[in-house]
């Protein structure tokens, strides 16, 4: 039986007015919470990065692609074409791409109009070519080109390459007594070469046939010794420069 007061009431123990007992903790408010989101509320914010992701590959690829249709095709060596080179487009040039500047770098489209056009310097494998690279006219101002003929002892029995330099000399002829060489042209250069010194078949002395272009005012001097078969060519270092080339700027 419950507790009565002084007027005979029941006492209640469950008073809302009861002082909270020591370390008890406080009610949390309505509404609140701390628990970590759900999987369902993290959705959101992972597709939102999957469509960033799709936007910056879209956009890379788009780069990639405006990138690519800026590449341009060039004209290039295949193989080393020393200077005074004859160019055959077959067998010399090649084609290239390259993107951003290229200055004056020769298109692809206009490969023809360099075929048969000479070298005007040393261009290597690989390299691009580019205006000024090459000339129509073999022979510079100031210029000439001169055939020599040449038999065994005239010239080096290693095979001469069209751009070699070479020293031609004038030796005494065999009847001429007292006689001195004289150097004739310092530094030529080999524009064209056929023939060999001996046959490689029956190793028999035979003729090798040499252009070689020389300054102007030595070309006289370098005729008459190759017409009295008083010539001698000395092969020179690659390094030496020559007299004159097909350079721009000739000398």
């Amino acid at each position: 039986m419950a507790p009565r007061g002084h007027y005979g009431r029941p006492v209640s123990f469950s008073s809302t007015n009861r002082a909270p007992a020591v370390g008890a903790r406080a009610a949390k408010p309505a509404g609140t919470t701390n628990r970590l989101p759900g999987g369902r509320e993290r959705r959101p914010a992972l597709a939102a990065l999957a469509v960033i992701l799709i936007l910056l590959g879209a956009a890379g690829s788009a780069l990639i692609a405006i990138n690519n249709g800026e590449r341009q095709y060039y004209v290039a060596a295949k193989v080393p074409l020393p200077p005074g080179h004859l160019i055959d487009k077959d067998n010399d040039l090649t084609r290239g791409d390259l993107a951003g500047a290229t200055g004056r770098l020769v298109p692809w489209s206009e490969l023809e109009r360099l075929d048969g056009q000479y070298t005007t310097s040393w261009i290597y494998p690989g390299q691009f070519l580019a205006e000024g690279s090459t000339t129509r006219d073999p022979v510079p101002e100031g210029g000439a080109l001169v055939g020599i003929s040449l038999e065994g002892g005239r010239a080096p029995s290693e095979e001469l390459q069209q751009g070699d330099i070479v020293r031609l000399i004038r030796v005494p002829a065999a009847n001429q007594d007292g006689g001195v060489p004289q150097i004739i042209a310092p530094a030529a250069s080999i524009k064209s070469k056929s023939g060999a010194l001996t046959d490689a078949k029956t190793n028999a002395g035979t003729t090798l046939n040499v252009t070689v272009l020389v300054p102007d005012e030595r070309a006289t001097a370098v005729a008459a010794a190759a017409a009295a078969k008083t010539l001698v060519l000395v092969k020179l270092s690659s390094a030496v420069k020559p007299e004159i080339s097909n350079a721009t700027g000739g000398r």
